[in-house]
């Protein structure tokens, strides 16, 4: 790979967030302190992060020219094809650049290994250059991670690294027609979960969790079910969160495996309050309300990271 440019993508630190509802830290260091919060926690996560951004910026700075790039600045941001994406937070983070980074290879590269998991974040700031280095040279391995597209009737569309949410924006009945394989009804729930398999060990886990500590209960045995899909598995999982049945809602569609050959439809029958949430970020949503729908399906472009 011909590396022209790295990016460094970045979210502003809680203490930065703070500082900027309270507009100072003074205000900011008050406000927690009196409602008995450890302010000193926020300034070190602060300054952790900082040491590991100075960290990645000179070791850059060594072999490619690079531009910070925040993360709120993604969805309008024009990446060229000669980029490299590092990935600088949370888990979270990756999620959200693979959306809008067309295919590029991402470096996720863990600040604070004592505070974030970093399931998506296998480097270091004192070790990701080697990784980078071998890539260029062909010497290093990658994962292409599947996602998810949600197509809407109206021409928009939405991609998803872990989840889709489809359903009512807050706690009421979601009302829909869906449509899978063969089968088609009406349902009343509290909306549709489509999980990726990078995502399958995440919300969709917890309905997994529900339905199998509902069956212990009853037949007492150990016979869970889960969610597991491989990250590179051309397949989605789709589940309908709690669906009520009535003289005007059915059941029966509950779950299923979406393949590139079989798509999930769905027609809102929400007057107001539709939406269609990915990877649980509320700036990535889409309206769908009555008159809408969408097919969600396997997406063509593939998350691509750097081991």
């Amino acid at each position: 790979m011909e590396l022209e440019k790295a990016i460094i993508v970045r979210d502003k630190t809680r203490l930065e967030q703070l500082i900027e509802r309270f507009n100072s830290k003074a205000q900011a260091k008050f406000y927690l302190e009196r409602a008995g919060e450890d302010f000193e926690y926020y300034e070190e996560e602060h300054g952790t992060f900082y040491t590991a951004l100075k960290k990645v910026e000179k070791q850059l700075s060594s072999l490619v020219k690079y531009k910070v790039v925040y993360r709120s600045f993604l969805p309008t941001y024009i990446f060229a094809k000669g980029d490299m994406v590092v990935a600088l937070g949370q888990d979270g983070l990756v999620a959200n650049i693979a959306k809008y980074a067309n295919g590029l290879p991402i470096v996720g590269i863990n600040p604070d290994v004592e505070r974030y998991d970093g399931v998506l974040l296998p480097h270091r700031p004192d070790n990701f250059l080697s990784a980078i280095k071998d890539y260029i040279n062909g010497n290093r391995t990658y994962k292409l991670v599947t996602m998810a597209k949600a197509k809407m009737n109206d021409g928009q569309s939405l991609l998803a690294f872990n989840d889709f949410y489809v359903g009512a924006a807050s706690h009421v009945s979601s009302r829909y027609t869906l449509e899978f394989g063969k089968g088609r009804e009406s349902q009343s729930s509290s909306g549709i979960l489509v999980s990726t398999g990078a995502g399958a060990t995440g919300w969709i886990s917890s309905v997994f969790n529900m339905t199998n500590n509902i069956n212990n209960y009853f037949y007492n045995q150990k016979n869970n079910f889960d969610s597991k899909l491989n990250w590179e598995d051309d397949k989605l999982l789709f589940v309908v969160r709690e669906p009520f049945l009535s003289k005007m809602s059915q059941i029966d569609l509950g779950y299923g495996t979406i393949t590139r050959e079989k798509t999930l439809k769905i027609e809102s029958k929400m007057p107001t309050k539709g939406v269609i949430f990915s990877d649980g970020i509320e700036a990535d949503f889409l309206n769908f309300n009555a008159g809408s729908s969408v097919e969600i399906g396997i997406a063509k472009e593939k998350a691509h990271l750097v081991l």
